[in-house]
């Protein structure tokens, strides 16, 4: 299993994609191949502030409900709407058509806490 180098990691398994002043954020593959088959996402309300390790949203699977929590904080921007119909593109595709929030202005403090590819894939064992 490969994780892309460019994103940021967690130990609880979300990802983060800088892109300028914004913050893509999501699961990683490890995570969903983990939970399952999604079935569900309970996503933020745009303009919900988040700090570092709060809850973000909840995924929920045909094995379990689980929080996602957020790797850096920011104020949400965007959610990805296609998730309410189609939860398994996280399952599909979790690094891309599969993310979860946009964040604005993340906390830079915060990114330098987290993990880069190397190191969480020596987390998971892969």
């Amino acid at each position: 299993m490969d994780f892309p180098k460019e994103l940021k990691y967690t130990k609880d398994h979300e990802w983060v994609r800088i892109q300028g002043a914004m913050a893509a954020i999501g699961i990683t593959e490890f995570a969903q191949s983990e939970l399952g088959d999604l079935v569900f996402v309970d996503l933020p309300a745009i303009g919900k502030v988040v700090k570092q390790g709060e809850t973000l949203c909840v995924v929920e699977s045909t094995k379990a409900a689980s929080d996602v929590y957020c790797p850096v904080g920011g104020k949400v921007i965007e959610v990805n709407t296609a998730l309410k119909d189609s939860p398994d593109l996280v399952n599909k595709d979790s690094y891309l058509k599969g993310w979860l929030v946009k964040l604005s202005e993340p906390n830079s403090a915060d990114l330098a806490k987290l993990m880069d590819a190397e190191s969480y894939g020596k987390l998971v064992g892969k």
